[in-house]
């Protein structure tokens, strides 16, 4: 099939280009948390209806989406550059006042004293917490009940499903989530909107029901990744925001990986418009190698994550094992079988991976990988295939989708930019710009 691109900066509407004339998707308005938060400040308009605006998005389609497992019964006005900008809380982030499931009837009745450090920093910087969304099962692979806001009958992506879909769908502007495989960039991809998996550790983990803690990572949506910086920005009080009249563009490496046959077409041809964009519009782009210890550390990930789950639910397993779902009772039996000695030697592994990975950025800014394998697939029993993202949360690097381009059937395809481990604000500003550059009509 042939791929087509649509444009989709704070808005899913805009027209598909000529070389694929199909039907346009649901309109699906997204909220700017930058733009609400300049008109709030501007008192142009009042945060309360920057929370209506919300409120009404999520009153007419969470019937279909079913993107909240709670919702605020009110919503308390903060002080800071966050006013008025309301955030949708991933439902394994601890909040003092809604209950914390982690997507378990385990925690049914969960009710948390304190709220998670990074929600704790989003309410400091001003934002509201409208609601927890929905994750899948202690953020694993089994899949929750929220659907794909382009169309319901395709998955949404991984365990931060829920907080993707809801920027997608205009319930607010922008949320937290988390990655342990690919659970931030490939919701991302799959709902069209901006994702960002931090540098491991830039964000606060505590507070969070953790299922790898070498892997976890807090993340972030938005409608743009100039709104993601900005959001991402004032929670951490980081220099995280990009320079949008910047025009310098960034030194692009396109990957050659061991995986690269797993693309679809659709995400083939937007990998390689993405490019050819880029170079059109100034870029030195070029192929990168990926180097053989890299690419080594891409069978350590299963390993780390399955010894570090086994134990992070330890108490579960022991005592409320019969309310796990049957994969997830299968899937820790696989791990009680992955003993030390294999995850030590998975460790070093992905440890001689990192210091490998400085030299793919030896002769370009950043990498331009897919953020997954295609568009979200026609299904509710998967979260879709995560090996695209799974090897770069391993190494710890901070990776941005940028949305913008759709397959023949108007389902969002993202690619992810990639910069080296610590170098967060190089990866937002190079994705911006690559956004900025696949929006334009010329």
């Amino acid at each position: 099939m042939a791929a087509c691109w649509g444009l989709c900066y704070g808005r899913n509407d805009a027209p598909l280009t000529k070389a694929c004339p199909m039907p346009k998707s649901p309109t699906l308005p997204m909220l700017s948390a930058r733009t609400l938060a300049q008109e709030i400040a501007a008192k142009r308009i009042s945060p309360e209806q920057a929370f209506a605006m919300g409120e009404e998005a999520a009153k007419t389609r969470e019937d279909r989406l079913n993107i909240y497992a709670h919702k605020a019964e009110t919503l308390a006005e903060g002080k800071g550059p966050l006013r008025g900008i309301t955030m949708g809380v991933k439902d394994i982030f601890d909040t003092f006042d809604m209950p914390s499931r982690s997507g378990s009837p385990i925690y049914d009745d969960h009710n948390p004293p304190a709220d998670a450090s990074v929600v704790a920093m989003a309410r400091q910087a001003g934002a509201t917490v409208c609601g927890k969304t929905v994750t899948t099962e202690f953020a694993w692979f089994h899949p929750g009940k929220t659907r794909n806001p382009h169309n319901p009958a395709h998955t949404p992506g991984g365990s931060s499903s829920g907080s993707a879909a809801g920027v997608a769908a205009g319930y607010f502007p922008a949320s937290i989530g988390s990655q342990t495989g690919g659970s931030v960039i490939r919701p991302a991809s799959f709902c069209g909107v901006a994702g960002y998996k931090p540098s491991f550790r830039l964000f606060p983990t505590l507070g969070m029901k953790q299922f790898s803690w070498s892997l976890d990572t807090v993340g972030f949506f938005a409608a743009s990744v100039a709104d993601v910086a900005f959001v991402a920005a004032h929670v951490a009080d980081r220099d995280l925001l990009v320079n949008e009249t910047a025009k310098t563009p960034p030194v692009i490496g396109v990957l050659r990986s061991s995986i690269d046959d797993l693309m679809e077409q659709d995400m083939a041809a937007a990998l390689k418009h993405a490019a050819q964009r880029a170079k059109a519009w100034g870029a030195a782009v070029g192929k990168i190698k990926s180097p053989k210890t890299v690419e080594a550390a891409r069978a350590a990930h299963a390993p780390i994550q399955g010894y570090e789950a086994f134990r992070a639910l330890a108490h579960e397993r022991t005592h409320h094992a019969e309310q796990f779902s049957a994969p997830l009772r299968r899937y820790m039996k696989e791990c009680a079988n992955i003993d030390a000695q294999a995850y030590d030697e998975a460790r070093r592994t992905a440890n001689q991976a990192r210091k490998a990975s400085h030299t793919l950025f030896d002769k370009c800014d950043v990498l331009l990988v897919p953020s997954a394998p295609g568009a979200a697939p026609r299904t509710l029993k998967s979260t879709g295939d995560s090996r695209f993202n799974q090897l770069w949360t391993l190494l710890g690097m901070p990776c941005v989708n940028v949305a913008g381009m759709k397959d023949e059937n108007g389902m969002p395809l993202g690619v992810q930019i990639i910069a080296p481990f610590g170098q967060d604000q190089k990866a937002l500003q190079a994705a911006h710009w690559l956004e900025t550059v696949l929006a334009e009509n010329t």
